[in-house]
């Protein structure tokens, strides 16, 4: 039984705090996103395989779906 992905996740700015809706990549991880506000080059954290695991307020569709992420 597979549990529907969400798509949508709102990232949010570690530093200036900003937060931007983006659609998440079904087929590859977002290692970088930069902040459209403050220009600050997000990766992820130690242990998080993407910024939207990071960042977001949605975890990745591999994540979601219970599997790794990009392989890793």
């Amino acid at each position: 039984m597979s549990k529907e992905v969400q798509l949508q996740s709102v990232l949010t700015c570690p530093v200036c705090r900003h937060q931007k809706e983006e659609t998440m990549p079904t087929d590859a991880c977002q290692y970088f996103y930069e902040c459209e506000n403050c220009k600050t080059n997000l990766k992820p954290l130690t242990g998080d395989c993407c910024v939207f695991c990071s960042y977001g307020t949605v975890k990745c569709p591999p994540i979601q779906q219970g599997t790794s992420c990009c392989g890793s």
